[in-house]
């Protein structure tokens, strides 16, 4: 009954991935109709990447979102963060101009990054310890089937796409009979955020539904200083009364949050655990932050395909992310985990090896990046820091520390975002130096990933805290 009940929690938070990758694939598939439209340069580009839920957008979110969910729980995260996502993508389809085109990436970028840490410390604390790995290979699966998703629609509401006309039928019933061009264009963008949009009611409609975690309830709100939290100082309930959030008055949430600020800022293993954690998906996450949003674009430039050719090799790209992420849910539990990191990694490098040497100026080369780096996202070096952040940290402060790096990540991804349209260039001259770029970023992930992998498989959350911290949290 719990396993039924674990799997339906973590379909429900999930969708919180899907909403996360769906916003960067959307922006990224219609990139190209808004440049047009609104007359954009490479740099407006860069900023629109920048700010979103690619980078920082998510990055403020996260540092807020992961303390405020050790605090009032991860149950208040999910009761009112998907109203800001839907607010952001709202601005995004009614926009008119760059200024509100920005503020609605990010909107809809803070909204992501407040639900990242709350989402992944929500599964693994509400999973069995043989399915957790299961599970957050399950969340990796939404976070894969959103851009397929996303670009499948993209390329039947784009310019020459078979729904099309019924693109141009909405965008004159809005806009006029008179709208044309670029303007008329950008429509099939504005529909497939909507459909994030809708997708996002339901996510808010069924997390509204979960139960607070147990995990979260019994940890302490705050010990005594120098010693361990009596139980009677754990967080009490699961429903806020009047006044109050998670069971805590507001009036002593900064005191709380601060002091698990201090308590993980000063523990010495937490210290190591996230710099870590930081620097295996940093070195990853900026590879796969320009993969995510620059993609379709880079396609059209350096490959020389069309849009909607673009949006084909990115949509089998996700396919093969679904596909293998199915199969490793099925074995993760069961097998070493370090030597799926290894793997993962290795086949990461492949295609940017493939650049380097031969290029991706023919049709084969470019399936052939696209299928390998797909494969890789099925065994992502997300999906272990996914796991091991919510594993190798104490209830108290698990989310918080989750979205501290959550921070730092997509903060430095905003500025790599923006150094990298210098690198590339305008028409992708830059793009061999590119790909020797992101193969010394994955080759640091997996160094650093070798040397630092935790054996956490098989144990409880519980269990973990005590062999890594002892009985003091």
């Amino acid at each position: 009954m719990k396993q039924k009940s674990s799997l339906k929690s973590t379909i429900a938070v999930s969708l919180n991935n899907y909403l996360d990758a769906g916003a960067i694939v959307a922006g990224a598939s219609g990139i190209t109709l808004w440049q047009n439209y609104l007359g954009l340069s490479e740099m407006h580009l860069g900023w629109l990447n920048a700010i979103s839920a690619n980078a920082l957008g998510a990055a403020i979110g996260a540092i807020i979102g992961g303390f405020l969910a050790d605090k009032f729980g991860r149950k208040f995260i999910f009761t009112y963060n998907l109203l800001v996502y839907m607010t952001g993508v709202l601005l995004v389809m009614l926009s008119v101009n760059y200024p509100m085109l920005l503020c609605g990436f990010l909107v809809t970028g803070i909204s992501v990054g407040v639900g990242v840490p709350a989402s992944w410390t929500y599964i693994s604390e509400s999973s069995e310890v043989h399915n957790r790995g299961r599970n957050i290979c399950i969340s990796q699966m939404s976070w894969g089937i959103g851009p397929m998703v996303i670009l499948f629609l993209g390329m039947l509401f784009a310019p020459g796409g078979y729904l099309f006309s019924w693109v141009e039928s909405i965008a004159h019933l809005i806009g006029g009979a008179d709208l044309t061009g670029d303007a008329l264009n950008v429509f099939s963008s504005r529909i497939v955020f909507f459909s994030l949009f809708v997708i996002a009611f339901i996510a808010w409609t069924l997390q509204r539904q979960l139960e607070e975690s147990q995990e979260w309830k019994k940890a302490p709100l705050t010990p005594p200083e120098g010693g361990t939290a009596p139980s009677s100082t754990a967080h009490k309930g699961t429903e806020a009364p009047s006044g109050a959030v998670g069971g805590a008055s507001i009036g002593g949430a900064n005191a709380s949050i601060v002091d698990n600020i201090r308590a993980l800022f000063t523990n010495k293993i937490a210290v190591r655990t996230v710099a870590y954690l930081a620097v295996i998906y940093l070195t990853w996450n900026l590879v796969a932050s320009v993969m995510g949003f620059f993609l379709p674009h880079i396609y059209e430039t350096a490959g020389g395909v069309s849009n909607e050719q673009a949006n084909w090799l990115s949509c089998v790209l996700w396919f093969c992310t679904v596909a293998t992420t199915a199969v490793l849910s099925q074995f993760i539990d069961r097998i070493s985990h370090k030597f799926v990191y290894v793997l993962g990694l290795l086949v990461a490098i492949s295609p940017w090896a493939m650049v380097v040497t031969t290029g991706i100026g023919s049709t084969a080369s470019l399936w052939a990046f696209a299928i390998l780096w797909g494969i890789e996202g099925g065994l992502s070096v997300q999906i272990f820091y996914a796991l091991w952040g919510s594993e190798l940290f104490p209830a108290r402060f698990r989310a918080g520390a989750q979205g501290l790096m959550f921070f730092a990540v997509r903060g430095l991804s905003a500025i790599w975002g923006l150094v990298f349209t210098f690198i590339y260039g305008e028409n992708g001259e830059g793009f061999t130096l590119a790909a020797w770029c992101m193969i010394a970023l994955l080759l640091i992930s997996l160094v650093v990933g070798i040397l630092g992998a935790p054996d956490t498989r098989g144990k409880s959350l519980a269990q973990i805290t005590k062999e890594r911290y002892g009985e003091e949290l």
